[in-house]
């Protein structure tokens, strides 16, 4: 397979380009700004022939969430027109578009983990914009995955991860929220899981699939912070806040769990808990 990859410098491109590197049977074509901008039609169109892609990886993304607030129109542009682009281009090349969502689609109102079959209803910009995304794609691609994941991290770029390292080693203690729920997912697991169901993909078949991924297990980001802190023995203490002691622009969902059994099931994926992924890349930094 011939796979476009946008985004690549993000988190999740990075980790699928330190991946590709070692997978076989495929040739990789990674963009990133300015070189590709996915709101372009004539620039994605012209990468898509270029490459000769038959799957497409939509990495790219505006994913500052509070920011969002005050450039409705900019993160709209980006996550909604921008994924309409990719696919109408894609049914113009025939190709496979993968594309990366995010579990902010949900108002966090639900006492048990998200399926997909649940009614989104986003709480702010951010959330707004890629639910159009999604929804764009489902119209217009006549073969697409959508994977919505969560609480995002890895050793790239900006993160929870990254800025509770710094914060640890400047200050003596923090304040983080224990009132929102969800479950951290390591970058790296979340590229592996996509590039082992792109192994399983059909090239005559086409496909209409819409997912949840994230790493196993629940936690607060207060639980986050602290396992972050004493794994990387790092003296500085947390303390548990309300959200409301914890003021943003945009709301956050205070229960953004996801179910994970649809693509447990239908794509034989093995997924990692939380606590055992962060513990393996913390030791990564430890020996680059």
């Amino acid at each position: 397979m011939n796979i476009l990859v946008t985004g690549s410098n993000g988190q999740l491109g990075t980790e699928i380009k330190a991946l590709a590197a070692g997978a076989h049977g495929s040739d990789f074509f990674f963009f990133d700004l300015p070189e590709l901008d996915i709101t372009s039609p004539a620039q994605v169109a012209g990468a898509m022939q270029r490459c000769g892609c038959n799957v497409v990886i939509n990495c790219a993304a505006y994913t500052a969430v509070d920011r969002a607030e005050s450039e409705p129109e900019l993160a709209s542009r980006v996550n909604c027109d921008g994924a309409g682009v990719l696919a109408r281009c894609a049914r113009e090349q025939g190709a496979l578009l993968l594309h990366v969502s995010t579990d902010y689609v949900f108002d966090g109102h639900s006492c048990r983990p998200y399926r997909e079959s649940d009614h989104p209803a986003p709480l702010g910009v951010y959330g707004q914009s890629k639910l159009a995304g999604e929804k764009l794609i489902q119209e217009i691609a006549p073969s697409y995955l959508i994977i919505r994941t969560s609480w995002l991290y890895s050793l790239h770029g900006q993160n929870f991860l990254k800025t509770m390292l710094r914060l640890g080693r400047e200050r003596d203690r923090i304040d983080v929220v224990f009132d929102q729920i969800g479950t951290p997912t390591c970058a790296a697991d979340l590229a592996g899981a996509i590039l082992d169901l792109l192994g399983r993909v059909r090239p005559e078949k086409r496909y209409a699939g819409l997912y949840h991924y994230s790493n196993e297990g629940v936690c607060s980001w207060y639980d986050f912070a602290l396992a972050i802190m004493r794994m990387k023995h790092l003296p500085c203490r947390v303390f548990p806040i309300e959200s409301s002691g914890y003021p943003t622009p945009a709301p956050r969902p205070f229960y953004s769990v996801l179910n994970k059994g649809a693509i447990k099931k239908e794509w034989g994926l093995d997924i990692p808990h939380w606590h055992d992924s962060l513990e393996v890349l913390l030791a990564r930094s430890d020996n680059p």
